[in-house]
Formats: structure tokens, C-alpha cells, sequence
């Protein structure tokens, strides 16, 4: 004799049964992928970085781009770019690498081991620069806002292609500790940091760092290679072998090499109509895959599209 399913379990079965209905039912109205945006933006939406604040890095595994921010830290852009035409950075190293934070580079001597008596000479750099942690707000710079609040700064956005945070009541700004930020490295001391060693965030954002450290600019290509290399088994994630290390070939700025030889890049502007979609898309992205938008973003899970330009 078969005996009748209890009242709850025909109940879970029947749930069960339309869960599959459930998942096949399409959105109700799909939003454009990224990808289908960026294909319909148009070529004013997009900028090519100043040859004078790019900085190319080149490593064995490959080459790093990097941006500067001078409207932000411009005393450490001016050092850093001094210090690039001293041929500084040539032949110095990764000296650091801390898992989920970030990777550092500078002189292997500038350790707390190290020999000092075989620093590098910094040439006509500056040794020591202003905090430059932040600015006053300048209405003359763009700034597009993300709507959904932050936990470490009262509004946060973007300028000029870089993340940043403000706060009204003081009249402040700054850059943010987002993935590819560019940091410079210091003592305990607030003016203790020349430039002389950068570090690239690699993890999750640390905005703790946030207005405690200069962010002079952001990785804009490359970052595949800074977050990949072993990490240092020292502490906070510092070589302790010369071996372990990895040379830096050279470090130039754009505007220091032949027109044919520098990078041909194009990034996204930050103040543009398809930027803004983007984050609208990523808010509330609704396709085949994403059936639940999260309807709130934060700064740091904001990617700015990079291409190559064309000739």
C-alpha cells in the first residue's frame, strides 16, 4: 500500500520541481556588458596619458606602465620623474613582495639590514618631500561620484582617472589605496618617503593606508607581473636572499624616448558618458549570468579600461 507524502515534504518537492523553471526564466530587462559598451564609446571618451607623468618600467617578465598623478603629489612626481633621469631605478630591484598587499621596489641596501654605505646616490633628487597625503578640494578638476556611500571617506569618485576620496567639511582630497595604486614607500616619519622606493597595491584595497601615505600614481598595464612574483618569506614579505630578488631593467619616462618607441595607450576617461555607464552596468548588471544585481558598487571594484591606440 503506498502511503500518502507528508504535507511538508510534498511542499519541498514541489519547490524543488520549480526551482529549475526559476533558474531558465530570463531577466526581465538585460543591461549592456561592459565589453558591449566600451564597443559603442566613442574616440573623445578617451585619453592618451602625458608622455611626462608615464613611467615605463621594464622588468624581465615583461613591461609595466605606470601613471603619475601630479594634480594629487606633485613634489613626488617631480622627484620621481628626477629620479628617473638619474637612471635611479636602473638596475635596483623587487624587494618586496606581501601576499593580498603589496609589491615594493627600490634599493635592496635601503633595508633595515641593508648597507647603508652602498646606497644608491640619489643624484639631484630630494632625499626627504612634503607628506602631499592630500589636497584641497580643486573644483577645476573632474569628478565623477559613486553613489553608494564608502566606509573610509564621507564621498569617493574618480579624477583625472584615478580613485579618489574627499571630504567637504575639511575642504580635502586624495588618492585612494585601490588595486595598482602606486604608494610611496617611508620611514616612520610623515616626510621620511622620497619616492625612492614605490610600492603597488596587489591585493585587497588597504584604505587604512589611505591619507597616512602619498599615492603618486596607478599602475595602468602590467600588473600581471607585479601581483605573480614569489612572495618574500622575510617580514612583511621582504627578500631575504639577493637571489630571490628581481632586477629592474630600466625605468623611463615617456617623454624621455623616441616618439616611435613610446607606449601607444588609450585609457578611458573617468568624466566621460560610457565611464558612467559602466558603473551603472556594473551596479545593476542584469544578463544571462547575473540574475540578482547587487544595486550598490565600491570604488575599488572599478576597473578603468586600458587599450592600445590605434597608429
Amino acid at each position: 500500500m503506498s502511503r500518502p507524502v507528508p504535507r511538508l515534504l510534498g511542499l519541498s518537492l514541489l519547490c524543488a520541481l520549480a526551482l529549475p523553471a526559476l533558474a531558465d526564466t530570463p531577466p526581465a530587462t538585460k543591461s549592456a556588458t561592459p565589453k558591449e559598451l566600451l564597443q559603442q564609446s566613442k574616440p573623445a571618451e578617451w585619453r592618451k596619458p602625458d608622455p611626462n607623468n608615464l613611467l615605463e618600467m621594464r622588468l624581465p617578465q615583461g613591461k609595466v606602465l605606470i601613471e603619475l598623478a601630479p594634480d594629487f603629489t606633485p613634489l613626488h612626481a617631480d622627484n620621481i620623474r628626477t629620479l628617473v633621469h638619474e637612471h635611479y631605478f636602473d638596475g635596483l630591484a623587487i624587494i618586496r613582495v606581501q601576499d593580498n598587499f603589496v609589491t615594493q621596489w627600490g634599493d635592496p641596501e635601503d633595508d633595515d639590514k641593508g648597507d647603508k654605505s652602498k646606497l644608491r646616490s640619489l643624484g639631484k633628487a630630494k632625499k626627504t618631500v612634503p607628506s602631499e597625503y592630500t589636497r584641497p578640494i580643486d573644483a577645476k578638476l573632474p569628478w565623477t561620484a559613486l553613489p553608494d556611500g564608502d566606509v573610509y571617506a564621507p564621498e569617493v569618485g574618480f579624477s583625472e582617472g584615478f580613485p579618489a576620496a574627499r571630504d567637504k567639511a575639511s575642504g580635502q582630497e586624495w588618492l585612494t589605496h585601490c588595486y595598482g595604486a602606486v604608494g610611496v614607500a617611508r620611514d616612520v616619519g610623515p616626510e621620511t618617503g622620497s619616492g625612492s622606493s614605490l610600492y603597488a597595491i596587489i591585493g585587497q584595497a588597504p584604505r587604512g593606508l589611505d591619507r597616512n601615505l602619498a599615492v603618486a600614481g596607478r599602475v595602468i598595464q602590467g600588473m600581471e607581473f607585479l601581483s605573480a612574483f614569489p612572495r618574500g618569506t622575510g617580514p612583511l614579505g621582504f627578500y631575504e636572499k639577493p637571489e630571490q630578488r628581481t632586477t629592474i631593467e630600466s625605468v623611463k619616462l615617456a617623454a624621455d624616448m623616441p616618439a616611435k618607441e613610446r607606449p601607444n595607450i588609450e585609457v578611458l576617461r573617468t568624466d566621460s558618458a560610457t565611464f558612467a555607464a559602466l558603473i551603472e552596468a556594473k551596479r545593476n548588471r542584469r544578463d544571462d549570468f547575473y540574475r540578482n544585481p547587487a544595486g550598490k558598487i565600491d570604488l575599488c571594484s572599478i576597473n578603468i579600461p586600458v587599450r592600445e591606440a590605434k597608429p
